[in-house]
């Protein structure tokens, strides 16, 4: 049996543990595992190469970005400026017809900016705005629908987790990463507000008939009081990174400390709320960490095998073409979104694609955004969509479905197909900030 065999029977068997339910790492490590054996023919050296894999994903110096701006998201939405973004934003979008919807696109445009988690940005969304938008007036699917749509803006606008994970997969610069992200992430915004003021007055029946606004405007105090907290805090991180005063590293650590501050300043964080913070960041961690030690293991296993070379030489001759190449790559991606969480398509598929771009010449910063983008369509997408799941658990109000959520943000996943194909189309919407 030749390498490119048993590399093939792995990743079919990986994929059946993974759809008979087994945790994605586990699948990956054991088939990596059992794969490399089988080629090498040795237990023992199989077993040494899969520990130097493990050391070698978590020793970078980079991986510390991964607690660090875990654990300033966590502070940022205990300390309460999640609903200060909502505040500052329906103030500013109060009078437009379906501005309550606009106003929570933009809050959490606001909060992906110094989260970057889109599972934060859905909880917190569904407990500040889905009432809210209820009272006055929207529909219930609606409701739900534009939080978990414009949830996954976390994910795309920096910093963020996936594309710090996507960073750590193929050893590209995060601070590009992140810096790519911006112009792809306020186009998807933009898609949002506006397709949800078109949908107010093309859709009533969907959004709802008799929209009211929020009960008065806030005073120039007052915004200034909900905003400059925040706004200060983005300039400080992206800020920071982007005119070269920290690493992104050195962003995440000085960001969490103004984060701290702010809260406790506020009187929003307690020492309570902080131990649960920190016990929270650590589970992630150590989640994210699992996730990368097993993708190192599962790149040198199909290195092993032959199996990226082999696909390429397929690819090559059946002359798809870029285009065609990243069509089908971003298809597989939304499909395997049914079925896996974010990180786990990431992990399968980023690897296996990764010997197949690169000769191409294919510019990694810009597949990264791509890949991102179509991950997070997957969020939305049923069977699985966590995104819709999160909001579901979070939600008290029985009579809101599971389906519900789903029809509800069928629209904001269409107009995420739309930004997608404007990226693949026209890559410098990505890449012109990085200077590519």
């Amino acid at each position: 049996m030749t390498p490119f065999d048993i590399g093939l029977m792995a990743l079919g068997a990986m994929g059946l543990l993974v759809l008979l339910g087994l945790y994605v790492p586990i699948a990956l490590i054991a088939c990596s595992f059992v794969g490399v054996w089988a080629i090498k023919g040795s237990p023992v050296l199989a077993s040494k190469m899969l520990g130097l894999a493990a050391n070698d994903a978590i020793s970078s110096y980079f991986f510390g970005v991964v607690p660090l701006f875990v654990l300033m998201g966590f502070v940022v939405s205990e300390s309460g400026m999640g609903r200060d973004a909502f505040d500052v934003a329906n103030a500013m979008f109060r009078r437009i017809k379906g501005g309550l919807g606009v106003g929570t696109i933009a809050a959490n445009t606001i909060f992906a900016a110094i989260t970057g988690i889109s599972i934060a940005s859905a909880a917190v969304f569904t407990k500040i705005a889905v009432p809210e938008l209820r009272r006055h007036g929207y529909g219930a699917r609606f409701s739900v629908g534009v939080v978990a749509g414009s949830s996954v803006l976390g994910m795309l606008i920096p910093p963020s987790l996936l594309l710090i994970l996507f960073g750590l997969l193929t050893e590209q610069s995060i601070g590009d990463l992140f810096l790519a992200g911006i112009g792809p992430g306020l186009l998807l915004a933009a898609l949002f507000g506006i397709g949800t003021i078109v949908m107010a007055h093309l859709a009533p029946g969907f959004v709802g008939e008799r929209l009211g606004q929020s009960e008065e405007a806030l005073s120039r105090r007052a915004l200034l009081a909900k905003g400059l907290p925040i706004t200060g805090l983005i300039a400080l991180v992206l800020g920071g990174i982007y005119a070269g005063f920290f690493t992104p590293v050195e962003a995440g650590a000085v960001g969490t400390v103004a984060a701290l501050l702010i809260g406790f300043a506020k009187g929003t964080l307690t020492l309570k709320g902080f131990w649960r913070i920190l016990v929270e960041t650590g589970l992630v961690t150590a989640s994210v960490c699992f996730l990368i030690i097993a993708a190192q293991m599962y790149s040198r296993t199909l290195a092993f095998s032959g199996l990226p070379d082999s696909f390429g030489a397929v690819v090559t001759g059946l002359e798809l073409g870029l285009i065609g190449l990243i069509c089908i790559y971003v298809l597989v991606v939304i499909l395997f979104g049914m079925i896996l969480d974010s990180s786990s398509i990431m992990l399968i598929l980023v690897p296996l694609m990764l010997p197949i771009v690169q000769p191409m010449g294919v510019d990694l910063i810009w597949f990264g955004i791509v890949t991102v983008i179509a991950v997070e369509i997957g969020l939305l997408t049923p069977p699985f969509g966590i995104s819709v799941y999160v909001i579901k658990s979070t939600l008290d109000d029985a009579q809101i479905r599971l389906a519900d959520i789903f029809l509800g943000a069928a629209p904001f996943a269409l107009m995420m197909l739309v930004c997608l194909a404007a990226v693949i189309a026209f890559p410098v919407i990505a890449t012109g900030l990085v200077g590519r």
